[in-house]
């Protein structure tokens, strides 16, 4: 697995362990990871997981800080 992509999963991990984040965030996040690490398309894996970044970002129960790192998880997608 490519070393950014390891870089995002990373990002994401630590916001499973994180007690603030909803449950059904944590559900997401968890299937992003999952898309990421499958065995698809770079360009595949980066889309979809953007959209379900995108999905769950909007939501009023996420805390400001949660909310501005998946902000950045999404910025590091788009680099890729």
């Amino acid at each position: 697995m490519e070393d950014s992509i390891k870089e995002v999963i990373e990002c994401l991990e630590e916001l499973l362990n994180d007690s603030t984040v909803p449950k059904n965030t944590k559900a997401v996040i968890l299937r992003i990871t999952n898309i990421l690490k499958e065995d698809v398309e770079k360009s595949i894996k980066i889309n979809k997981a953007s959209h379900e970044i995108e999905s769950i970002s909007d939501d009023s129960n996420l805390q400001s800080y949660t909310r501005t790192q998946l902000w950045n998880i999404a910025s590091l997608l788009e680099k890729l």
